[in-house]
C-alpha cells in the first residue's frame, strides 16, 4: 500500500488518496506502467517534474515530488516531500521488503581501493561459509552467480531491488561500494548499514563536484548520517581520514601503517611475489602488491575484526587471496619475461601510487613503459596532471585513447600534452588508437622491462560517440605478448 511506503518521510503535503495499491517504483517516465508510483527527481541534467504529466499518462497511481503540479488527476494520489531523491531511498527500500535489515550491509568509500576493499570482504566472508553479495564496478554478486555492473553504485530503485535478490538468496553480509555520485544523489538513501570504510580522497570526479571541497563534503555526509550502531573505519594516513569521522554517532577506528592506530600495519617487504607486512605485531606474506594494497588490506582486516571474525583466521584466509580483476592486474611475456600490468588508476594518485609501486619493483634498469588516456566528457583538470605523473615515473610513456566517449579523443590528448614540460617532451609519445598504442609498448620492450597499461582496468569495452565496442586491454596485451614471442 502507498500509505506504507511513506513510513519515515518528511511529507509536505498530500493530494488524494494514499490507501492504494502500487505496482512498481520509476524515477524514470519512460519505465512507468499502469499502477506505477513515478518519484520527481531534480537530477543534474533533467528534472523529473518535467514528466510528471508524461508519467500520468503512461498510467501512474501515484506521484511523490517536491513540486505540486499546477494541474492534477483526480485519479492520482500526489505526494509533495522536502527531498524527493532522499524520499526515492526509502520509498525503494520498503518497496522491496527493507532488505538490509536481514543481513548486515558494509560500505566503502574514497576515491581508491574501494573495488578491491569491497571484493576482499566478499571472498573474506564467502570463504569462511556465509553467502554473501557484492556491488561494485566490477561486477554485482549474489554468492557464485554473477550479474554485470554499469555503475560503480547502480540507481536507488535498481540497488534495491537487487539487495531484496540478495536477501532472497539468504546473503548474511553484502558489501557494497559507496561512490560519492551514489551518496550526493541519495541513491544510498534508507539503507540500514552496519559499517562504513573511507579508504582515501584525491583529486576526482570535479566535473561534478566542481569544488575539492565540496567532494570532501559529499563523501563526509555519508559518516554523519550513520547511527551509533553503526562501525566506521577510516585511514589515519590520509590527511581527511580524521575529519571524516569528526561527526559520526558510530563507532570509530583507523588503520594505518605509519602511526599507532587501531589496525596497525608495517610493510616489511614489496615484491612481485607479494608483501610481507606486520599486521597488529602478527606477521602474513599477502599475494597482493604494494603499499597501496597494504592499506587496502588493513581496511579489510578491520572491518572483519569489527564484524567479529577471529584476527588469525583473517590473516590466513587473506594470506592466499587474489585482488580484484583489473588492479594490479599482472602477466609475463613468456621468453622475453616482459611484464605487464593492467590497472584501472584513472585519477593522477592511482596513477602515482601503481607507479610507484613498479619502480619499488624493479630490480635493476628496466624500463617502465607506461600507456596511459584520458575518459571523455569528465573532469578535464585531471588531463595534464595524469600526463605529467606518467612522464616524471616512467621511461617511456604512450598518451592514448581511454573512453573518449563524445569528445574527439586527439582532444583530450592535446589537454594531456599541456602538462608534460620541455624536458620531458623526449619521453612521450601519442597514439590515439589505444589497441595501436599497447602494440608500440610491447614493440618498444626489451627483456624484463614493465609495461604499465593504466586507466579501463577491469572494463571490456571502449565508449565511443555514444557506443561501447568491445576492448580488453589484457586480452590485447595477451595477444601482444604472443606476437613479441614469434
Amino acid at each position: 500500500m502507498l500509505q506504507e511506503l511513506l513510513y519515515k518521510l518528511a511529507i509536505r503535503s498530500v493530494k488524494g488518496n494514499t490507501n492504494i495499491t502500487v505496482g512498481s517504483l520509476h524515477t524514470d517516465s519512460r519505465a512507468v506502467k499502469q499502477g506505477s508510483c513515478f518519484i520527481a527527481i531534480k537530477g543534474s541534467v533533467t528534472d523529473g517534474h518535467s514528466y510528471i504529466e508524461t508519467a500520468v499518462k503512461a498510467g501512474a497511481v501515484a506521484i511523490v515530488c517536491q513540486e505540486m503540479p499546477a494541474a492534477f488527476e483526480e485519479s492520482v494520489t500526489y505526494i509533495q516531500v522536502e527531498d524527493s531523491a532522499s524520499a526515492a531511498g526509502f520509498i525503494a527500500h520498503k518497496f522491496y521488503d527493507e532488505p538490509t535489515n536481514h543481513f548486515k550491509l558494509v560500505g566503502v568509500t574514497g576515491t581508491n581501493g574501494k573495488t578491491t576493499i569491497a571484493t576482499l570482504l566478499f571472498k573474506l566472508f564467502s570463504s569462511f561459509g556465509h553467502t554473501c553479495g557484492l556491488v561494485s564496478t566490477v561486477q554485482n554478486q549474489i554468492g557464485e552467480t554473477v550479474i554485470p555492473s554499469t555503475h560503480t553504485t547502480p540507481d536507488v530503485i535498481t540497488l534495491n531491488g537487487l539487495l531484496q535478490q540478495m536477501k532472497q538468496a539468504g546473503c548474511e553480509y553484502v558489501f557494497i561500494e559507496c561512490s560519492s555520485h551514489a551518496v550526493e544523489q541519495k541513491r544510498i538513501a534508507g539503507l540500514n548499514f552496519a559499517g562504513a570504510l573511507f579508504s582515501n580522497i584525491t583529486h576526482d570526479h570535479l566535473d561534478y563536484h566542481k569544488t575539492f571541497d565540496e567532494y570532501i563534503r559529499v563523501k563526509k555526509s555519508w559518516f554523519d548520517g550513520l547511527t551509533k550502531n553503526c562501525f566506521a573505519i577510516s585511514n589515519i594516513d590520509d590527511k581527511r581520514g580524521v575529519v571524516m569521522l569528526q561527526n559520526t554517532a558510530a563507532k570509530k577506528y583507523f588503520y594505518s601503517l605509519k602511526t599507532m592506530a587501531d589496525f596497525k600495519g608495517k610493510v616489511l617487504d614489496n615484491s612481485l611475489t607479494g608483501l610481507h607486512m606486520l599486521v597488529n605485531e602478527m606477521e602474513v606474506h599477502f599475494k597482493l602488491i604494494g603499499e597501496f594494497n597494504a592499506y587496502n588490506l588493513l581496511a579489510v582486516y578491520g572491518a572483519a575484526i569489527c564484524l567479529g571474525k577471529d584476527k588469525q583466521e583473517i590473516l590466513l584466509a587473506l594470506s592466499n587471496m587474489d585482488g580484484a580483476e583489473g588492479r594490479f592486474d599482472y602477466s609475463i611475456s613468456a621468453n622475453e619475461k616482459v611484464v605487464g600490468i593492467i590497472d584501472y588508476a584513472h585519477t593522477p594518485d592511482a596513477l602515482i601510487n601503481v607507479l610507484a609501486t613498479i619502480k619499488n619493483l624493479r630490480q635493476g634498469f628496466e624500463k617502465i613503459i607506461t600507456v596511459v588516456g584520458c575518459g571523455g566528457n569528465r573532469d578535464k583538470t585531471k588531463r595534464p596532471i595524469m600526463a605529467e605523473v606518467a612522464c616524471e615515473y616512467s621511461d617511456k610513456v604512450i598518451f592514448t585513447s581511454d573512453n573518449p566517449r563524445n569528445e574527439d579523443p586527439l582532444d583530450i590528448i592535446k589537454d594531456m600534452e599541456a602538462g608534460v614540460g620541455v624536458a620531458a617532451r623526449k619521453k612521450y609519445i601519442s597514439i590515439a588508437d589505444r589497441r595501436e598504442a599497447i602494440k608500440t609498448a610491447v614493440s618498444l620492450s626489451n627483456k624484463e622491462d614493465i609495461i604499465l597499461i593504466a586507466g579501463k582496468g577491469h572494463e571490456k569495452y571502449q565508449e565511443v560517440n555514444g557506443v561501447k565496442n568491445d576492448f580488453d586491454d589484457k586480452k590485447i596485451l595477451k595477444e601482444m605478448f604472443e606476437l613479441l614471442e614469434k
